[in-house]
C-alpha cells in the first residue's frame, strides 16, 4: 500500500467515525454532495494587542494574519491562519498556500478528513494556513448539515473549560497592572525566560494568589538554570513550566524530567502529529496549537496519540481572532488545560464566537464554528 493510499484509507475511516458521533446529522438525510467550484477569499490583516505582547524572542503591537473565505452551494466557511515566525511562516506565505491548495477545494468539502490529507500534500510546512483550510472546510461542513463543530465531532456543547489569560514580558509593574485588569480569571499564564524572572514572579505574587503557569519559551540556555528556576518556580506556586529550553535540546529535556517537582510542559518541540512519538519520553505534557499542528482535525489526533503516550494535554492559540480561538474551544473538553485567550489580547477582532465569562470558554449553539462576523 502506498502512502497516499494509506493516507485516504486512514482519513475516510477518520471521517465516518466523527460523522458516526454525530446523532443530529444521522437523523437528517444527507445533503447532496456539492457540485461546481468553490469561491476562495483570501485577505492578511493587522491585528492590534491591546497592550504591547512580550515574548524571549521579542515584542510585538500588532500581528498579521491571514484570513480565507470559502463559499460552495450557497454556504460560506470561514478561516484564519496566525503564522509562526519561528518555522519561518509569514501571512503572505500562508496565502500563497491557500492559494497553491485551490483545486483541492473543488472537490467534495464534506470528505473533510480526505480533504485535509491532500492540503498536507500540497507543499511542506505552512501549518497556520493548513488550519485556515482546515478550519474552513470544517466551518462549510457545519453550516451544511446545520450543527456545530462540537457536535460533529461527537463532543459536548455544555461542558464549559477554564482558559488561562496570558500576561507578556514588560516591566514588572506593567504585569502587575495587567494580572488587577483581569480579575475574573482562575489562572494566569505568566511568560518568562529573561533576567528578571524572579522579580517576575515575586511582582505577580505580590497582587495574586491564584495559580500561576509560565512559558519560558526556550529562553533558559542550561538545563542547570531551568533547574533552578523551576524549583523555585514551584515553591511560588507555578503548576507547571512550558519549553524551558531551547527545542532540539531533548537530551537536557531527559535530565531535566528526572529532577523537577512539577511537570514541563513541550511547545515549541511539538509541530506535528509525527513530532509526537520521538518527544514524548522527555515531557510530562504537550502544548498543542491549532497553527503549529495543521488544524482542528490534527489536533484531535494529537490529544488521542497523546493519551495512549500517557501525556499531559494543553490547547493553546497565537495572537488569533475569535475565529481561529472559536475552532480550538470546540474541541478543548479533550485536552487538561486550556490557554485560548488570544482573541482576548486583542482590539479589532471582527468576529464572535465563543464567550468567556468569568475565565470559562462558553460554546454555542451555531452552526460550523458558532462565529459571526465578516472578513476584515
Amino acid at each position: 500500500m502506498t502512502r497516499k493510499e494509506f493516507l485516504r484509507l486512514g482519513a475516510a475511516a477518520a471521517a465516518g467515525t466523527a460523522l458516526a458521533g454525530c446523532p443530529r446529522a444521522a437523523r437528517r438525510p444527507a445533503p447532496a454532495a456539492s457540485s461546481g467550484r468553490t469561491a476562495v477569499t483570501v485577505q492578511i490583516h493587522d491585528l492590534r494587542l491591546r497592550q504591547s505582547w512580550g515574548l524571549s524572542r521579542g515584542t510585538w503591537t500588532t500581528r498579521r494574519n491571514a484570513f480565507v473565505r470559502i463559499e460552495r452551494d450557497g454556504v460560506a466557511g470561514l478561516g484564519e491562519a496566525a503564522p509562526i515566525a519561528r518555522y519561518d511562516e509569514t501571512a503572505e506565505s500562508a496565502a500563497a498556500f491557500i492559494d497553491k491548495a485551490r483545486p483541492v477545494l473543488d472537490r467534495d468539502l464534506h470528505e473533510y478528513a480526505l480533504r485535509l490529507a491532500e492540503i498536507e500534500a500540497v507543499a511542506p510546512g505552512e501549518h497556520a494556513a493548513k488550519a485556515a483550510l482546515d478550519m474552513a472546510v470544517l466551518d462549510w461542513v457545519g453550516k451544511r448539515l446545520g450543527v456545530p463543530l462540537w457536535k460533529l465531532l461527537g463532543l459536548a456543547g455544555s461542558k464549559e473549560v477554564q482558559t488561562t489569560y496570558s500576561i507578556g514580558i514588560d516591566t514588572v509593574e506593567a504585569m502587575q497592572r495587567k494580572v488587577l485588569e483581569a480579575p475574573d480569571f482562575g489562572v494566569y499564564k505568566i511568560k518568562v525566560g529573561t533576567p528578571d524572572d524572579r522579580k517576575i514572579i515575586e511582582g505577580i505574587r505580590a497582587v495574586t494568589g491564584k495559580p500561576l503557569r509560565t512559558d519560558a519559551n526556550e529562553g533558559w540556555k542550561t538545563k542547570e538554570e531551568a533547574l533552578e528556576m523551576i524549583d523555585w518556580m514551584a515553591g511560588q506556586g507555578v503548576e507547571l513550566v512550558e519549553q524551558p529550553l531551547p527545542a532540539d535540546r531533548l537530551g537536557d529535556y531527559a535530565w531535566l524530567k528526572e529532577r523537577v517537582r512539577i511537570p514541563v510542559f513541550g511547545d515549541e518541540s511539538l509541530i506535528e502529529p509525527a513530532d509526537l512519538p520521538r518527544i514524548a519520553p522527555y515531557f510530562h505534557g504537550v502544548n498543542v496549537k491549532l497553527m503549529k499542528c495543521g488544524g482542528v482535525q490534527e489536533a484531535v489526533r494529537l490529544a488521542a496519540m497523546a493519551r495512549t503516550l500517557g501525556l499531559g494535554l494543553m490547547i493553546g492559540c497565537m495572537i488569533e481572532t475569535s475565529l481561529a480561538v472559536s475552532a480550538g474551544a470546540a474541541v478543548a473538553q479533550l485536552f487538561d488545560y486550556a490557554d485560548l485567550d488570544g482573541n482576548l489580547l486583542i482590539s479589532n477582532d471582527p468576529f464572535r464566537g465563543v464567550r468567556t465569562v468569568k475565565g470559562r470558554l462558553v460554546l454555542n449553539d451555531r452552526p460550523g464554528l458558532g462565529v459571526e462576523g465578516e472578513l476584515p
